[in-house]
């Protein structure tokens, strides 16, 4: 995977990943710097792309409407859901892309995009990323207007919507056009995110073609472009990863949640509700009895850790004093008092005056607790 730091004053970095592979950038007269050549043993032999691989064209999208193109996404595993069906996505689940393509949630996506600011301000610099791509690298790229799909009838679950194509070049033939805010950046910080890699890759194996290039617009003022190379093993991957993550959905079974807001926040929607005096007895549950016992375990432990923490955070206290501040070799400490504010005993007020509350109660509605009993 090479880089071209465009507009950058810093070296890039090494990134920690062995599945990507960064050079250092080429310097030109205009202060541009030039895609690193990959080299090859035959410099007059060109990349490998996997013939046999032809993405078929599943519908055109130019004249689809938003609610058939969703239809559409729920029918198999695209390339942005590629990385949450294989169990790394930052801010995706598993359980709550299932609960997606089952039709118990909505995505993000199925939303109004002007109401979702990354998704709106992600649409709306795309084409202008594409046309900063163009002028830099001199390649041009044209629109694909379709939803692919693997040729492979065992695969036809994996879709992909391509950026752009990248016309009249051996080495690259897709482009991905990524934006990232002030949070989103920090994931880019030691080159291309694995979530990112797992999506690309994910199209070259949906297509068939040997590469692509990623251009990353970061905070807005910075852009970057990665090359990724086609890697058969991490598509061999990708790929298990994926038919196992699509018989949970063909089956309706839902995969096992990990630590994520995600999954907490699918889990809240797939069972909102408890029956009334109703329970259920897993004492013959091996399985069951000791991820209790785990839950046990870690609780005690988190105890015992927020014990040593409030230790240590006294004894520091007692260092600082009456100072407000506090600097250490790796750092500091601020321990200040904060203004005073006015707040209203709202208690107090519906004591005094009971017909506010008839006026102006507000219904909140309960949530489901998590609670252990029997200590």
């Amino acid at each position: 995977m090479n880089l071209i730091a465009l507009n950058t004053t810093t070296q890039p970095r090494q990134a920690k990943r062995a599945t990507v592979k960064v050079k250092m950038p080429i310097k030109t007269k205009h202060g541009i710097e030039d895609i690193p050549k990959t080299k090859v043993e035959n410099k007059s032999a060109k990349p490998l792309v996997n013939s046999t691989t032809t993405a078929k064209r599943l519908v055109n999208t130019k004249s689809l409407s938003r609610e058939d193109w969703l239809q559409f996404r729920k029918q198999g595993i695209g390339s942005s859901d590629a990385a949450a069906a294989c169990g790394i996505h930052p801010y995706l689940s598993m359980l709550e892309l299932w609960m997606i393509k089952t039709g118990r949630m909505a995505s993000n996506i199925d939303e109004s995009i002007e109401g979702y600011s990354p998704l709106y301000w992600g649409n709306t610099l795309e084409p202008m990323v594409a046309k900063y791509y163009q002028e830099h690298t001199g390649n041009k790229v044209r629109r694909v207007n379709a939803i692919l799909q693997h040729p492979d009838p065992d695969k036809a679950f994996m879709l992909a919507n391509l950026d752009y194509a990248i016309t009249g070049n051996d080495e690259v033939q897709i482009l991905e056009c990524k934006t990232a805010g002030e949070h989103g950046a920090k994931l880019w910080k030691n080159g291309v995110p694995l979530y990112v890699t797992c999506q690309v890759q994910h199209q070259l194996a949906v297509t068939g073609k040997a590469a692509a290039h990623i251009c990353v617009l970061l905070c807005g003022h910075e852009a970057k472009i990665y090359k990724v190379e086609r890697d058969e093993r991490l598509i061999d991957s990708i790929i298990e990863h994926e038919l196992l993550f699509w018989q949970y959905v063909e089956t309706d079974t839902p995969p096992t949640p990990d630590h994520s807001e995600s999954a907490a926040r699918a889990l809240k929607q797939l069972y909102p509700t408890a029956k009334p005096s109703s329970k259920v007895d897993l004492t013959d549950d091996d399985g069951a009895n000791k991820l209790f016992e785990q839950l046990l375990s870690y609780r005690d432990y988190m105890q015992e850790l927020e014990q040593r923490h409030d230790q240590v955070k006294h004894q520091l206290q007692t260092l600082i004093a009456d100072n407000e501040v506090a600097v250490f070799e790796k750092g500091a400490i601020s321990w200040k008092r904060s203004k005073d504010s006015i707040g209203l005993d709202s208690k107090a007020v519906i004591k005094a005056h009971p017909e506010l509350l008839a006026k102006f109660g507000k219904t909140k509605q309960g949530s489901r607790r998590f609670v252990v009993l029997n200590d």
